[in-house]
């Protein structure tokens, strides 16, 4: 998954997991995805994983806590996108930051997550801006995904299993290297999904602001990650063969 979406940024890199019964655990750093490859270690009873990588346009990653996955409180997550109203609403809603120099705009996310526990479809519809994202909660079991506008969402559902990624060719990484096959689907525009045990076991919809427009990105941001990644992962398969 990590290669798959290596292309994507490279200006930090981080995961996180979750082990049913502990904490969820995050690691970041500042780097490419490829820095990050070989030194993935995720426990083999963990249950529900987050990666990405980043190419930044609010918070800068010198500060580790700008940098996703991002921790508010309980919640745990990542985001593919710009929110331009998160300021806004961490004064309407009386949110402190998770650290007090922290100026990413996606912890608003998180942060509405943790407060709306519930009522998510509801507090996804104050978002103003571009969104595709992810986050697992210490108080839910479920791993929570949406996506608003401007980004995708792709989603390949396996026989036991669920993954996710910002586009198709990265889940049919996943088939080629992992020798599954997935059904694969874009999630709309406007809908929140809970997974659980690989399955979806909720469905809401939001209302979406059409009124933002923002300035098209080009797709691959770090061509020269994509292909060290994937010739990284191509000798370690074959090593491990």
């Amino acid at each position: 998954m990590l290669t798959g979406i290596a292309e994507r940024g490279a200006d930090a890199v981080g995961y996180a997991y979750r082990v049913p019964g502990d904490a969820i655990a995050v690691h970041k750093q500042r780097s490419g995805a490829t820095a990050l490859l070989e030194r993935i270690s995720v426990p083999e009873d963990a249950t529900k994983l987050l990666v990405h990588v980043r190419d930044f346009t609010k918070g800068h990653p010198s500060l580790e806590a700008n940098n996703h996955p991002i921790r508010h409180g309980s919640v745990v997550g990542v985001h593919n996108g710009i929110i331009k109203n998160d300021d806004e609403l961490f004064e309407q809603h009386r949110i402190e930051r998770a650290h007090p120099e922290m100026t990413v705009d996606s912890e608003i996310i998180f942060a509405l997550a943790e407060l709306a526990r519930g009522r998510t479809a509801q507090a996804l519809q104050e978002l103003y801006g571009s969104m595709a994202t992810a986050w697992l909660d210490e108080e839910r079991p479920e791993l929570l995904l949406a996506r608003g506008l401007g980004r995708p969402l792709w989603l390949g559902h396996g026989k036991n299993e669920l993954f996710f990624a910002s586009t198709r060719v990265a889940l049919q990484l996943v088939e080629s290297y992992a020798a599954i096959k997935l059904r694969k689907s874009e999630l709309p525009e406007g809908t929140v999904v809970a997974v659980e045990h690989g399955k979806m076991v909720a469905q809401e919809l939001f209302q979406l602001d059409r009124s933002f427009e923002e300035e098209p990105l080009p797709a691959v941001r770090a061509p020269d990650e994509a292909r060290s990644c994937l010739e990284r992962l191509a000798r370690l398969h074959t090593a491990a063969a």
